[in-house]
């Protein structure tokens, strides 16, 4: 199959497209920074802001499918990288015919997900963090996911919970609407994209993602991931 990756250099795009190419995919890496990329069968790179109706449309002519895996950094001025996005990918998407889409968003969309026993993240952190210093961007991600429901493709809206650094993808689990986790490894978030693509269980649905095996350390994680870079 051939998939158009956005967010291809970022830190979940760079586990996707790896896995995808090792899958035997050919993958279309859509990035503004073509120059990060390095070469490798398979893959071709199309540069595009993702918010640019014209040059999205560009980039995916020609693909199956469009997988994203955009990010934004935690601002306290609004934030609307994801809606301008989606409204860009998914009009390109009805124009070229393509049906299949798969957008990386947060558990935090979901507004009943409390992970269970997760007494210190659900009182203190969670509250400080996504739903303060994270507001302008959750909000964002919640009008994404509204644009992308309001359409007629087959999407996917993929919610991990805190996203994290591991080396190799682990036993994760999926579940309708959000998963009862505190933590998702990008490696477990790439590969239940890739297998959802091949299966497609969670069609017009949203899939929760967490990882269970391994756990990294909360407050670095939140500082890591919401404030200092994205």
């Amino acid at each position: 199959m051939r998939i158009a990756v956005f967010g291809a250099n970022g830190p979940t795009g760079r586990r996707l497209t790896g896995q995808a190419l090792a899958a035997g995919h050919e993958v279309v890496a859509v990035t503004r920074r073509p120059g990060s990329l390095p070469a490798r069968p398979g893959l071709s790179v199309a540069v595009a802001e993702a918010t640019d109706p014209a040059a999205v449309d560009a980039a995916i002519g020609g693909t199956d499918a469009v997988l994203s895996a955009l990010g934004a950094r935690f601002s306290a001025e609004a934030v609307t990288t994801y809606s301008a996005s989606a409204d860009a990918i998914t009009g390109a998407m009805a124009r070229h015919g393509i049906g299949r889409l798969l957008v990386v968003s947060s558990s935090i969309a979901d507004p009943h997900w409390r992970p269970t026993g997760a007494h210190f993240f659900n009182h203190v952190l969670d509250p400080l963090v996504n739903r303060r210093l994270g507001r302008t961007l959750h909000a964002d991600m919640r009008r994404m996911e509204d644009v992308i429901r309001g359409t007629d493709l087959d999407w996917t809206l993929v919610r991990p919970s805190g996203l994290f650094e591991h080396p190799v993808v682990t036993d994760y689990r999926t579940a309708e609407t959000s998963a009862d986790g505190v933590f998702t490894a990008r490696a477990d978030l790439a590969a239940a994209m890739l297998r959802e693509l091949g299966e497609g269980r969670y069609v017009r649905k949203a899939m929760g993602v967490i990882t269970t095996a391994v756990k990294p350390n909360i407050a670095k994680l939140m500082w890591n991931e919401g404030v200092k870079k994205k």
